[in-house]
């Protein structure tokens, strides 16, 4: 026995899934962990460094208090699917139904991983804007399906917005196209898709039979009169159409990770096996909470942007005397920049030394695209801060040479 075990341990399997050879961890929680090692200003990671909103803080203790501490119905607590069902139609003007066509999770990101790997199979693609979201494309892999990626090309003047070229995204649809994940507001971006944009790719989703998956998280977060336009709530896409959404940004309680996704009846019995096996719920009393965050008054909404318009006008003049081309967001809390004035090789070892000398976290751009090279001049501020944080920031940035 011990020549055979002595063998074996000389010949060990190949434990790991060829899937995760695919995909790094997250940089952006990485830069968070760098902030933190060298005591740097984060302006990496997307979540507020100030307060959520006080009522809600009180009904996550009178749930708690009230022993709403044990599981909530898998799919999502009755409270909460009621008010998402009642939100969509005040914002969307969609009628929802909540006990079928609802799915609470923990967080958003389990909502579009649940939904991929509900809906998609081996050797389906699914089609995603570049700059991306990190998830997306790994979220892809792990369901099984091929990323297919179409650029997002930043303005060429000042003002101007991130486009795409209609004819490339043309080209990565065809038969084997399951979804495309759209995100707007934009994250890394701050684009927010026109009507007409989304019209556009309503109608190659119709004509090639395509289910939209659409991260709306950040829909209350527009400035300079832009409007959010959720894509389900066009003409002929209530039926092939995943809205995920969630508390996080909205109501700046990015670790309590209630999400959800609102889908057809269909897609939503799929994604709620999976949901149920993969988390079986989100937490209880924080969802009872979030009923009551989605019943805050239209000020709360239009005071929520205004305060970070204040602090995005506050950020981008602090980066553009650092050196830094600033293209401007029309919606999210990020500015993406381009560094091409301070002379480093590529991005990750300029946030390398932003991190460690000059004591500001920032999120490389290369992560945010499939081919590296492609974000080699780019880095992402998040402004979601105090103003006294991005003071803080814009200090330390003042010892950048050009």
């Amino acid at each position: 026995m011990a020549d055979v075990i002595s063998s074996l341990s000389t010949q060990p399997k190949h434990f790991l899934s060829n899937k995760v050879a695919q995909f790094t961890e997250s940089v952006i929680r990485e830069m968070t962990r760098q902030a933190m090692l060298y005591g740097a200003v984060n302006l990496a990671q997307g979540f507020p460094d100030f307060s959520a909103p006080a009522e809600i803080k009180q009904a996550a203790r009178v749930a708690i208090d009230a022993d709403v501490n044990q599981y909530a119905i898998t799919w999502g607590a009755k409270n909460l699917r009621n008010a998402i069902a009642r939100q969509m139609g005040v914002w969307q003007g969609m009628s929802v139904d909540p006990e079928k066509e609802i799915t609470v999770c923990c967080g958003s990101t389990e909502a579009m991983i649940s939904t991929l790997l509900a809906v998609c199979n081996a050797g389906d693609e699914v089609v995603i804007f570049e700059p991306f979201y990190e998830n997306y494309g790994p979220d892809s892999v792990l369901s099984g399906a091929r990323p297919r990626f179409v650029k997002l090309r930043p303005p060429v003047n000042e003002g101007g917005e991130w486009t795409f070229d209609e004819k490339e995204l043309r080209a990565a649809f065809d038969k084997n196209t399951k979804a495309i994940i759209l995100n707007t507001p934009n994250n890394p971006t701050g684009k927010v898709f026109t009507r007409a944009e989304l019209e556009l790719i309503r109608d190659l989703c119709v004509e090639f039979d395509v289910l939209a998956i659409t991260d709306e998280i950040y829909e209350h977060i527009v400035y300079d009169g832009t409007e959010h336009i959720s894509m389900a709530s066009l003409d002929g896409m209530r039926e092939r159409t995943v809205t995920i959404n969630g508390m996080s940004k909205t109501y700046s309680v990015t670790g309590w990770r209630v999400g959800w996704a609102v889908a057809p009846e269909k897609i939503t019995s799929a994604i709620r096996k999976v949901h149920d096996f993969l988390t079986v719920g989100a937490p209880a009393p924080l969802q009872e909470a979030g009923a009551a965050a989605l019943s805050l008054p239209a000020e709360y909404y239009a005071k929520l942007a205004e305060g970070y318009r204040v602090r995005r006008d506050h950020l981008i003049p602090a980066l553009e005397r650092a050196g830094f081309k600033c293209f401007r967001p029309r919606g999210a809390y990020y500015v993406m920049t381009d560094i091409s004035e301070f002379g480093f090789e590529d991005e990750v070892a300029f946030t390398q030394y932003l991190v460690k000398d000059i004591g500001v976290a920032a999120v490389p751009g290369s992560s945010f695209y499939r081919d590296p090279r492609d974000g080699a001049r780019q880095v992402r501020f998040a402004f979601c801060k105090k103003l006294e944080t991005l003071d803080a920031a814009a200090e330390k940035l003042g010892k950048l040479r050009r």
